[in-house]
């Protein structure tokens, strides 16, 4: 009996350890998780703060630099302050949500979010098109499409973009609705909708993306042949007073013209003239030289922001697209999806670094405001 006794005192001494060593594991498995959520929200804050704070500065750059008030810029203008708003209205609560995968400010606040998530990423996204579409005619129909190219054509082509993401995040809301009295623990599309998955995806993603890499095609070629097109003035005629006033050396070649007019026989004219020539084909050939580096300055930047473009958004839009068509025949990671979201609005931060570091308008624009404020 004792024996029995001693034996049932260690099983529960035993038990006892087990549990308490379980506890103890599931105490640290409970503060490492609590780590990592703890690094993941100071990660993805500093993310979001750095996408604020670059979009504001090229802002800032915009507004204040005279040299950047062009059609052109007000276009990376508004493509900034949609990044801008991805970091203000969508950002911040997605921390929340990638963080604890539980969804608590209720419905209002999650067609809300919805609404501005899709409406600024989509409009982002299209703003690369506009940029990329105003890059196309500028360098291919450059003589004509200056005429055209005024702050008025950019603003419409800006209200376009709105108005195109707008009709894209709208829809959802209408069967969101049905469910507004529902309490919620996640805030996601509804993927029973194929056909709305498919007109989305395709609207703020796909069409968009082959018209990228369409049109940026023709901008390399056509930037391609101009920089391999050696400068020179021959083909183009010019009257003596196109060349006498064109120089640099205009002053004492007109009083040798004057001369010239005056006493027709004096030999000046013809060597002021070659003078002249020689001057002006100097500073085409200048002009070119520098129009070639810019095109190709440009044309390396709007590469640069293609590909980022595609390298944060491709991943993102595959999944949303091929989940909801196979349903259950497929299984996806959702940390996976929160990485790829992730990454999406990571472009929001990619695209003001990339102006301000490879535009060389906007990185002069940007030193020179950087020491106004030391100085200051």
């Amino acid at each position: 009996m004792t024996h029995y006794n001693t034996s049932f005192d260690q099983d529960i001494h035993i038990i006892s350890e087990s549990l308490n060593s379980s506890d103890i594991m599931i105490g640290q498995e409970e503060s490492t998780l609590l780590g990592l959520k703890i690094a993941l929200a100071v990660l993805l804050s500093i993310i979001t703060l750095a996408t604020l704070l670059s979009n504001v500065f090229v802002i800032i750059t915009i507004v204040m630099t005279r040299k950047l008030h062009t059609p052109a810029n007000y276009l990376i203008g508004s493509l900034a302050f949609t990044d801008l708003l991805v970091s203000i209205l969508v950002m911040p609560i997605s921390i929340a949500y990638t963080v604890t995968h539980t969804w608590t400010f209720g419905q209002i606040v999650c067609d809300i979010w919805l609404l501005s998530d899709i409406t600024c990423c989509t409009a982002s996204i299209l703003h690369l098109c506009v940029i990329a579409l105003d890059r196309y005619w500028a360098i291919t129909d450059a003589l004509e499409y200056t005429k055209h190219r005024t702050a008025r054509r950019a603003a419409v082509m800006i209200l376009v973009v709105w108005i195109i993401s707008i009709c894209i995040s709208i829809p959802p809301l209408f069967w969101r609705q049905a469910k507004a009295h529902e309490e919620l623990t996640v805030c996601t599309i509804n993927t029973d909708q194929i056909s709305y998955t498919i007109y989305s995806t395709c609207g703020a993603f796909y069409i968009p993306t082959v018209l990228l890499i369409l049109l940026y095609g023709k901008i390399y070629i056509a930037a391609r042949s101009r920089i391999l097109k050696p400068p020179s003035i021959y083909g183009k005629r010019f009257t003596t007073a196109q060349l006498i006033t064109g120089s640099t050396g205009s002053s004492f070649c007109s009083i040798n013209a004057n001369v010239h007019m005056e006493h027709p026989h004096t030999s000046e004219t013809p060597v002021c003239i070659n003078h002249i020539k020689i001057k002006l084909a100097d500073s085409i050939i200048e002009r070119k030289r520098l129009s070639a580096a810019r095109e190709k300055k440009a044309t390396k930047t709007l590469g640069i922001i293609l590909g980022a473009f595609i390298v944060c958004w491709l991943p993102f839009f595959v999944v949303s697209l091929v989940l909801p068509i196979c349903r259950d025949a497929c299984w996806f990671d959702p940390l996976l999806f929160d990485f790829f979201t992730w990454l999406g609005y990571l472009n929001s931060l990619i695209n003001p670094v990339i102006y301000t570091v490879f535009n060389e308008d906007f990185k002069k624009a940007f030193q020179k405001l950087i020491r106004l404020n030391n100085a200051s």
